[in-house]
């Protein structure tokens, strides 16, 4: 047995974890790429729970970056950033449902050198920003493009070559009413740029609107905490998932297991909020599942809790909260 036979996919899906159907969406049947998260473009894809889902993703800038001589605030078109996959209707899904999303694998596609970072005026965590106003001038413009090979890494220089240690930046469900910029993250999930996304991981997302519509993208093939200057190694991938539905749950904000630890995701401004938001919320799931007094789980998250930085840079910030599997079981 296997840390997912015991996961909550597993044991409280609608398809208990089991692959079924198999899908594509290539660049081709994507088409046009979506720069809001929200419930009123039609649905790319219908599927059933179990589905396996392999996407042909853009980078963030939807390709637009070539060579390091480009400058960014010339090419892009702001706010159309983090071009989303989607979305995909999951059938039975709805309101008070949560959303299993399994991530399987994701590889990088397209000619070499694939990835690609930059500098960005007035983006990023140590410069002043629309809403951290300064008089003083953006940095100036920079673009890197770096070789990513799943094997041998992501080469940074003749020096440095880092491990390829991919994950979804940007993966959701639809809010309700809203319609939401892909370069925000929220309690849908949407640009949270945390590395726990990645493949070995279940991330669970709470169902605002019918057949949940699942966005992804804007894959990074590497990337610290914070995702400082604002943009990661960027890279177009071929990314393949798997949904499950599990009925009746209700989330407030994502949550994500892995092998080893439990996970609630919180978003906002400033970075204390977001992570006050995951803290609550995995005090409260410790109440709610794994029999824990709420003032108890409180204090043992103080002595046990452990933060992951997502992003530090986009109009909200991103905070995973967590605690190692073995404490709730104990």
């Amino acid at each position: 047995m296997t840390w997912l036979d015991t996961s909550i996919m597993a044991r409280r899906g609608v398809a208990g974890g089991e692959q079924r159907d198999r899908h594509t969406i290539t660049e081709a049947e994507q088409g046009t790429y979506h720069y809001v998260y929200g419930p009123y473009a039609a649905p790319k894809l219908m599927v059933k729970p179990g589905a396996v889902i392999t996407v042909e993703t853009h980078d963030a800038f939807e390709g637009k970056i070539k060579s390091e001589s480009d400058k960014p605030s010339e090419i892009l078109n702001f706010p159309y950033l983090n071009p989303q996959n989607g979305p995909i209707h999951v059938e039975g899904a709805e309101k008070g449902d949560a959303l299993a999303v399994r991530i399987l694998e994701i590889r990088p596609r397209g000619p070499q050198p694939v990835g690609t970072t930059c500098l960005i005026p007035e983006f990023g965590g140590l410069v002043s920003t629309a809403n951290t106003a300064m008089l003083n001038p953006p940095l100036p413009e920079r673009v890197r493009k770096v070789e990513v090979d799943p094997v041998t890494g992501v080469k940074w220089s003749d020096r440095i070559t880092l491990p390829y240690e991919p994950f979804i930046g940007t993966l959701g469900t639809s809010p309700e009413i809203e319609a939401i910029t892909s370069l925000q993250p929220d309690y849908y999930g949407g640009n949270m740029d945390l590395p726990d996304v990645a493949p070995g991981a279940i991330v669970y997302f709470p169902v605002n609107a019918p057949g949940a519509l699942l966005y992804l993208g804007d894959c990074h093939a590497a990337q610290g905490d914070g995702e400082l200057c604002g943009v990661a190694i960027e890279h177009p991938t071929t990314t393949t998932v798997q949904v499950d539905l599990i009925k009746g749950w209700t989330l407030a904000w994502p949550r994500l297991e892995n092998e080893t630890v439990m996970m609630t995701i919180g978003s906002g401004r400033p970075l204390e909020d977001a992570c006050r938001i995951a803290y609550r919320e995995l005090t409260r799931w410790m109440a709610s599942d794994y029999g824990f007094d709420e003032l108890d789980a409180y204090m043992l998250l103080t002595q046990a809790g452990r933060v992951r930085l997502g992003n530090m840079v986009d109009p909200k910030y991103t905070v995973g909260a967590s605690i190692l599997k073995r404490y709730l079981t104990a």
